[in-house]
């Protein structure tokens, strides 16, 4: 149980889902949101306080203000803040802001009372499975690519640093929300909406499934892990995903029949053709770069995840599945497809010659 006197720090306060965590915690806590900017606005009962990760001095000065505003006792710290690209290269922001700016703030953190420090890692630190396989806490990790490295390298410096921190691992599978807002999930949507060839070919296992979670379910299964508090376990891992993935097939499937009224038609190929038509894509043509060709590589991973373990310690489970949001996330993207293109980055230039896109009085 939360309260009014209960401090929970969330960094990455500005972003996707820290600013749907810093909305539901505050109506019942007092919550202090840590960014690199400002928000535009926040919530009845938070406050912001600006922070760099990247900065010994920055981290310093939030966490004294923290303390100078709010006391030294911490109910909990949700740390949502990282680097993420989807290039596959290495780059030193990786060090500069996921690694070395979680140690920074738990060095700061060890002079305040914290009751929780809860880390926002990736379900995808694990080894991939294979179609029809589970995975769960116990899967051994795996080192292919450096977002994974960074959080796999983040969890070890966190075992080793927590001193007598509580910590959770919070594990979630990819994030979405009514309007799609994955990347993965609306370039794959976007190209069964202008009938891209690509969009008829896959690099991988057509049954292989990669679990998603609703970003609402995400939020609620944060903040049952802050009114549990020091009752969990610790320290402890936790996966939050839908249990039942679609396969890949079936999802194409799904969002032809939801966009055009069809199955859509898709064929496995050679990893090797994929992977240097993407390269082509990127190198020389100037073409929608999004695929890269370690996406290939991954395209047999399956990640089929049992949460029996976070049903059992937070009684969570989640109240939506991709399977039943997609009409949801068809339905904003044929309502207004420069709007939907824009708001899940991509280029609404696109749109140009699609008829699906004109207003239904434009069309021939």
């Amino acid at each position: 149980m939360i309260t009014r006197d209960d401090i929970i720090l969330v960094t990455g306060s500005c972003g996707f889902i820290g600013s749907r965590v810093v909305e539901r915690l505050a109506s019942s806590a007092t919550v202090v949101g840590l960014d690199i900017q400002a928000p535009g606005e926040m919530p009845a009962n938070a406050s912001f306080v600006e922070i760099d990760l990247t900065s010994e001095e920055g981290v310093e000065q939030a966490l004294a203000a923290v303390s100078e505003q709010h006391g030294r006792r911490i109910a909990s710290v949700i740390h949502l803040a990282g680097y993420f690209d989807l290039s596959g290269e290495p780059n030193p922001l990786y060090d500069a802001v996921t690694i070395g700016g979680t140690d920074r703030l738990l060095r700061g953190l060890q002079a305040l009372e914290v009751e929780q420090f809860v880390f926002s890692s990736t379900m995808l630190v694990h080894a991939a499975g294979r179609a029809g396989e589970r995975i769960d806490e116990e899967r051994p990790l795996e080192r292919r690519f450096p977002y994974r490295n960074s959080k796999i390298d983040t969890e070890e410096l966190i075992r080793e640093r927590c001193g007598d921190i509580p910590v959770v691992l919070f594990r979630p599978a990819g994030v979405y929300d009514d309007n799609c807002s994955s990347p993965f999930l609306a370039h794959q949507i976007a190209r069964i909406f202008e009938r891209s060839p690509k969009s008829h070919v896959y690099p991988g296992d057509l049954e292989t499934s990669q679990a998603f979670v609703h970003v609402d379910d995400l939020v609620d299964a944060l903040v049952r892990l802050v009114e549990r508090g020091r009752a969990l376990p610790t320290p402890l891992t936790l996966l939050v995903g839908e249990p039942n993935a679609m396969s890949y097939a079936a999802l194409q499937n799904r969002i032809g029949r939801l966009l055009h009224g069809e199955d859509w038609s898709t064929w496995q190929v050679p990893k090797a053709l994929a992977k240097t038509g993407a390269w082509l894509e990127d190198k020389t043509m100037g073409e929608d770069t999004f695929v890269k060709p370690w996406m290939a590589d991954a395209a047999d991973d399956d990640y089929t995840l049992d949460v029996s373990r976070a049903r059992e310690l937070l009684d969570w489970q989640p109240q939506h599945t991709l399977h039943d949001t997609l009409p949801t996330i068809i339905e904003a993207l044929k309502r207004d497809p420069v709007h939907w293109y824009e708001a899940n980055g991509l280029d609404p230039k696109r749109l140009a010659e699609l008829p699906e896109a004109k207003p239904a009085g434009a069309r021939q």
